[in-house]
């Protein structure tokens, strides 16, 4: 069941299930990368989790006889729990940020099939609406799996 933290006035959703991130972000299969967000604090951090299966799309192509998930995926999947954070900002409902740009990425472990990667991605600061930095880290069973910043631009999409 989802939690939430009630206050007097309103009650404040802290976990989202796959349906409810659809509703916030625009990926789809195969870039839908997040499961569930279990730890939502509006304006400053989010808790998401990518379950890795070996029906990944990319496992076939990387590596037939060791499966990765590939560093390039990881980061994509900390940069959409981190649309979490950015869409639900006053005035962004229906807005969409694209990566800008990403630093000081590192990757500590292998992410492979039946392993749970648990991504922590906190805002760091949000310039004139339009430019995020966050810096987010993802975990497997406890270990560093990767970490890094990542800055996004508000794109104006066209109708």
């Amino acid at each position: 069941m989802d939690s939430a933290i009630e206050t007097p006035d309103t009650q404040l959703k802290t976990t989202f299930n796959i349906q409810e991130i659809h509703q916030l972000l625009p990926h789809r299969y195969p870039f839908a990368l997040v499961d569930r967000i279990i730890d939502y604090v509006p304006g400053e951090k989010a808790v998401g989790i990518k379950n890795v299966t070996f029906n990944e799309p990319f496992f076939p192509g990387h590596i037939p006889d060791f499966p990765l998930m590939p560093g390039v995926l990881m980061v994509e999947a900390m940069a959409q729990v981190g649309g979490i954070i950015l869409v639900q900002l006053p005035g962004m409902s229906g807005k969409f940020f694209a990566f800008a740009g990403i630093d000081k990425v590192r990757f500590r472990r292998p992410v492979t099939p039946g392993d749970r990667l648990i991504m922590t991605v906190e805002l760091l600061s949000l310039k004139q609406n339009r430019i995020a930095k966050m810096q987010g880290i993802g975990e497997v069973d406890g270990e560093l799996a990767v970490k890094g910043e990542m800055l996004f631009s508000l794109i104006e999409q066209q109708t």
